[in-house]
């Protein structure tokens, strides 16, 4: 409840292909990677609350103010979430705003086309990155 985006920036399915064409047109290099962990990078910037997950124990969690403190039923606990979870609708996002943010401020240029692809042009190379959920297509004409 009471979140903002959900919707989490994907690359066009005509984008990925024509990068992969002109990619193996040129002869350029073609890497792909796979971000293990992906949505556990992303910083929240609402209150984020879930309910404690079956089969946890209360153990070391107990805050003794009075000798006879009664606690809650586990179920009824939460957690509040400092970091981004798998299964969290704005996870995602939260995840692509952690990645454009440095590549941006490392000379990448966000295509107004797709949000998800990344060009920067120097004057001997030119680097492309293309973002898909939490897979990443990186080519180029210089390794």
């Amino acid at each position: 409840m009471d979140y903002h985006e959900t919707f989490a920036p994907v690359a066009k399915m005509t984008i990925v292909r024509a990068l992969l064409a002109i990619a193996a047109a040129k002869g350029d290099i073609l890497c792909q990677m796979d971000v293990a962990n992906v949505f556990l990078h992303g910083d929240l910037y609402e209150e984020v609350y879930m309910q404690l997950p079956q089969g946890y124990s209360d153990y070391g969690c107990r805050i003794s103010l009075h000798s006879d403190l009664v606690l809650a039923r586990v179920s009824d606990k939460v957690c509040k979430l400092l970091k981004s979870l798998y299964g969290l609708k704005q996870a995602s996002r939260q995840w692509f705003a952690k990645l454009s943010t440095p590549l941006l401020s490392f000379g990448y240029e966000q295509s107004k086309v797709d949000y998800c692809l990344f060009t920067k042009q120097t004057t001997t190379t030119f680097t492309v990155v293309l973002v898909y959920v939490d897979d990443m297509v990186f080519t180029g004409d210089d390794q």
